[in-house]
């Protein structure tokens, strides 16, 4: 069973590397139901949020709240059980076949009916006729498939994307945004970082700018994205 929808907060969020900030007190929420575009340059901290809200990364300071736990101690090793996220590695084992690596992370999460999940799974995202295929024989757009799957298999209530759409062609861009606004509308928290604006803009209710590791703009997005992008960041 899934488990509900809830709002994510940060406060004072904040990341430093040696004497580097890549994310300085940032303030922002991200409500269940919406797909919050993140963007900004390279550096601008986007990858650091991101791996941040996963749990992979710790924060140097602040604190993130999904719903109104404070993701602190164990309670930050808890939540990811609520997380799906796609990074900048697709993170599925390439000497395993595509319906075992989902067998796999079906286990991970203790989900239930996990062969019925993954053959679904693999249809959504076009790969139905891959199931048994070693994944180290696939392209980098089936990888990028299966790295989806990966992520949507538990129907998280929070979708972590960063550069969700590399490596796709125009057939799996359409796949992969149908299967984010489908999330969206059962009340997941969605926050897409992409370079791909076109893409983001069919999407995207709200945006987080970013840029040098400080927020520039949150809010809804009102008129073209790419023109409020360009106005944040000064481009």
């Amino acid at each position: 069973m899934s488990a509900p929808p809830f709002s994510v907060r940060v406060a004072g969020l904040g990341r430093a590397y040696a004497e580097h900030y890549a994310l300085v007190g940032l303030d922002a929420d991200f409500p269940a139901g919406s797909v919050t575009a993140l963007l900004g340059p390279n550096g601008a901290g986007k990858s650091t949020l991101l791996g941040m809200l996963s749990t992979l990364v710790r924060p140097t300071e602040g604190t993130i709240y999904f719903g109104d736990q404070a993701l602190q101690g164990p309670a930050a090793r808890r939540a990811r059980r609520y997380v799906g996220y796609v990074g900048h590695h697709t993170m599925v084992y390439g000497s395993l076949t595509a319906r075992e690596n989902l067998l796999f992370f079906a286990g991970l999460y203790g989900l239930d009916d996990r062969a019925g999940r993954a053959e679904r799974a693999l249809a959504e995202v076009g790969l139905a006729d891959a199931t048994d295929r070693p994944v180290a024989g696939f392209s980098r757009g089936m990888a990028q498939r299966l790295t989806l799957a990966r992520a949507l298999l538990p129907e998280p209530p929070v979708l972590l994307l960063d550069e969700p759409l590399t490596g796709l062609d125009p057939a799996g861009v359409e796949v992969a945004l149908g299967l984010f606004q489908a999330q969206r509308d059962r009340g997941a928290v969605i926050i897409l970082a992409s370079h791909d604006l076109g893409a983001v803009e069919q999407i995207a209710d709200r945006a987080l700018i970013l840029r040098r590791g400080r927020k520039r703009f949150l809010g809804a997005i009102e008129g073209s994205l790419v023109a409020r992008y360009h106005e944040a960041v000064g481009a």
